[in-house]
C-alpha cells in the first residue's frame, strides 16, 4: 500500500477544531461531535454529523489523523477511534500561528451592506441600522455573560480569549453604527446620488488605487491618477 501524503495546507475551521480536540485524546467521531458541541465550538464553524465525519475522513487521507482503535460493544456497530498524528499536531500549530499573525481578507456582510446602503432611502437605512443594533447589543450581552460565568466556574481565561475579542469588536461596531445612525437621522450625513450625465462616462468608483497609494508604494507607482469620483451636480435621493 502506498504511503499516505501528510498535507497540512488549507485547513478548514472544522478541521482545526477536530485536530485540536484529538490532540487532547483519541476519540471516535460521535464522541468528537458531542465534545465540540458541548464546548460551544460551533461558534467557529458549522458542526454537523455529516460534515464532521467528512472532515475526519479527509484528515485521515491527508495523514493528519490515524485510526487508533476499533471499539466493539455488544450488538452496537463498530466505532473507529481516531488520534492525531505528529504531522497533524505540527500542521494545526503552524496553521494557528499563521491565523494569529496574518489578518485574512474577510468579506463581512456589514461592510457590503454599508458600502451599498446608498441604494436605499435614508429613513429606511436608519430603521434597518436600529434593528441591527438591537441584535448586536443582544449578541454582545450573550457573549459577555457567557465569559463572566465561565470565569466564575474557574475556566482559565486562556481558553476564552475569543470571547473578549468578540465583545470588543461588537462594542466598537455598535458605537460606530450608533454614531452613523444619528448622523443619518439628523441629516448631517449627506444622502445624495450623483447626477450621471448623458453619454459614455469613465468607469470610476468611490475608491481607486490612488486612495491606497500612501500605504502601498507599489500601487502608487502602478497607474495614473483618475479624475475625482462623482464630480457632477447632485440630486436628492428618493425611491
Amino acid at each position: 500500500m502506498a504511503a499516505r501524503r501528510c498535507d497540512g495546507t488549507g485547513l478548514t475551521p472544522l478541521s482545526v477544531l477536530v485536530l485540536c480536540a484529538l490532540d487532547e485524546r483519541a476519540m471516535h467521531p460521535y464522541e468528537l461531535l458531542q465534545v465540540l458541541v458541548s464546548r460551544k465550538e460551533d461558534r467557529f464553524a458549522n458542526i454537523r454529523p455529516g460534515t464532521l465525519y467528512h472532515a475526519v475522513s479527509r484528515l485521515e487521507e491527508r495523514g493528519l489523523v490515524r485510526v487508533d482503535d476499533v471499539e466493539r460493544a455488544g450488538n452496537r456497530p463498530e466505532r473507529t477511534v481516531y488520534a492525531v498524528t505528529p504531522e497533524g499536531s505540527t500542521a494545526v500549530r503552524e496553521h494557528l500561528a499563521g491565523l494569529l499573525a496574518t489578518p485574512s481578507v474577510e468579506f463581512s456582510d456589514i461592510y457590503l451592506a454599508l458600502a451599498q446602503a446608498h441604494e436605499l432611502p435614508r429613513e429606511q437605512v436608519v430603521d434597518l441600522i436600529d434593528t441591527r443594533l438591537e441584535h448586536m447589543a443582544a449578541d454582545r450581552e450573550r457573549w459577555s455573560v457567557a465569559h463572566t460565568q465561565a470565569l466564575a466556574r474557574g475556566v482559565p481565561e486562556m481558553f476564552l480569549l475569543d470571547l473578549g475579542c468578540r465583545s470588543a469588536t461588537l462594542r466598537a461596531q455598535i458605537d460606530h453604527l450608533r454614531a452613523l445612525r444619528d448622523r443619518l437621522a439628523d441629516g448631517s450625513l449627506e444622502w445624495k446620488r450623483p447626477r450621471v450625465p448623458v453619454g459614455p462616462q469613465p468607469d470610476i468608483g468611490p475608491l481607486t488605487d490612488d486612495d491606497f497609494a500612501c500605504i502601498d508604494p507599489a500601487t502608487a507607482a502602478a497607474g495614473s491618477t483618475p479624475p475625482a469620483f462623482a464630480d457632477h451636480s447632485t440630486q436628492e435621493f428618493s425611491r
